[in-house]
């Protein structure tokens, strides 16, 4: 990789990367510690459990498709603090209610709600201004940084939420994910780019600028493909993760810090993945890249209902790390292309339209696996989800998006959206 196409000459993109590993480490370690909460001390069943999963990321498909529109018409820094800010405040509440015995299920699936909604400000503004920060031609390395780094944070930040949990108990975990957000809106004040936001000035209504980002994602056949691999992905996986605290816990009765070292396994190989998609793209394409791994790795994931004491813990981790690192090949090339194929006026609505169906079917995995945990039990719905997972690389595979070999030219500015008369 030369100076030229590196994001690490870019100040602005360091700041970005340091304060993002931040909050991706106090994001990991509530990943661990909020559900085993619910679990350990206030007798949550699969149903409830599956609840709080669903209301983590219920709020982007509230407020996903004008937090796009809204987030092109706002200045991003102040997004991204504000965002950080509100989540370590909600994190907060958690350990304080517990240490004055008055924490509810009720108060946890509020926080969780309401931490939702910020992070989807978070996540849609910082896929939107990175682009911004690093130049168009920096757009790989960058996003193969950023998905290295979201992978580096679940193996260290689920790790660490186990051990925390484990060690020094669930209230500590969150103190320290309170922390974290808050370091992280610190960090972020050094940001010093501060582009005028390009929709300030447009008199399309929100509706009509809401419209054509949709129109922009789901009328390329392309675009559309990156879309539903996604979905189908991040279904699987929230089937699976959603009923693993209940399987590691209660069923198997392994301590916490198994449960956080077989999650960290997924981020070794989402970090692997990250790592190897440029070299994987600069050899086989783009297009053939996201396909072949999908057709090698992605039945690695039924191995993961196998999941038992003994050695079926090693098989279900070595399924659960392969089928990652598809998802780390996936993320870096799949988010690269479709930043390429939008321009900077849509990169908002698009990145909102993404995370809309993205994290609208982790809202969907979430609910359909605390109603299978109920009625079909734990271990099937287990077998739902991997194979799901298994699946998820067809619409891609099947799609223009396999014949690509290279990243397209960046697109054009498109014009506003008319205003309804």
């Amino acid at each position: 990789m030369s100076d030229t196409d590196s994001p690490w000459r870019t100040a602005d993109f360091r700041v970005l990367f340091a304060a993002s590993t931040l909050s991706q480490l106090g994001t990991n370690v509530s990943y661990v510690a909020v559900p085993l909460i619910a679990v350990t001390a206030l007798d949550a069943g699969p149903g409830q459990v599956g609840a709080l999963a669903t209301l983590s990321t219920l709020a982007f498909l509230l407020i996903g498709l004008p937090a796009g529109a809204w987030v092109d018409r706002m200045r991003h820094r102040r997004v991204l603090i504000a965002a950080d800010l509100a989540r370590a405040v909600l994190y907060a509440s958690v350990p304080l209610a517990w240490w004055t015995d008055t924490l509810t299920l009720g108060q946890l699936y509020a926080v969780v709600l309401l931490n939702g909604a910020a992070t989807v400000f978070f996540d849609v503004t910082s896929q939107s201004t990175l682009p911004r920060l690093v130049g168009r031609e920096a757009l790989v390395p960058a996003n193969a940084a950023m998905v290295g780094l979201q992978a580096v944070s679940n193996v260290a930040g689920r790790g660490a939420g186990g051990a925390l949990v484990q060690f020094l108990t669930a209230p500590v975990a969150v103190v320290c994910t309170a922390g974290a957000y808050l370091a992280s809106a610190l960090q972020l004040t050094a940001i010093r780019h501060q582009e005028e936001p390009k929709g300030r000035n447009q008199k399309a209504s929100l509706k009509a600028q809401i419209a054509e980002g949709l129109r922009h994602v789901f009328g390329n056949p392309e675009l559309r493909a990156l879309a539903l691999t996604a979905a189908l992905t991040n279904l699987g996986m929230q089937i699976i993760n959603t009923m693993l605290p209940v399987l590691f816990v209660r069923e198997l009765s392994l301590p916490a810090g198994a449960l956080g070292l077989f999650w960290a396994a997924g981020g070794l190989g989402l970090l692997l993945g990250a790592r190897c998609a440029r070299p994987l793209a600069g050899r086989l394409g783009y297009g053939r890249s996201l396909g072949m791994a999908g057709v090698v790795l992605a039945p690695a994931a039924l191995l993961v209902p196998l999941v038992d004491r003994g050695v079926w813990l090693w098989v279900a981790g070595a399924g659960w790390t392969l089928a990652l690192f598809k998802t780390g090949t996936d993320n870096v090339l799949g988010v690269s292309l479709r930043q390429r194929m939008t321009s900077d006026d849509l990169l908002g609505r698009m990145n909102a339209t993404f995370r809309f169906v993205l994290t609208g079917a982790l809202a969907l995995g979430a609910a359909v696996s605390g109603l299978l945990g109920e009625l079909a039990g734990v271990r099937a719905t287990l077998w739902v989800g991997g194979a799901l997972l298994a699946a998820a690389f067809l619409p891609v595979f099947l799609s223009p998006v396999r014949a690509r070999r290279e990243l397209p030219q960046p697109a054009p500015v498109t014009a506003p959206a008319p205003q309804p008369r």
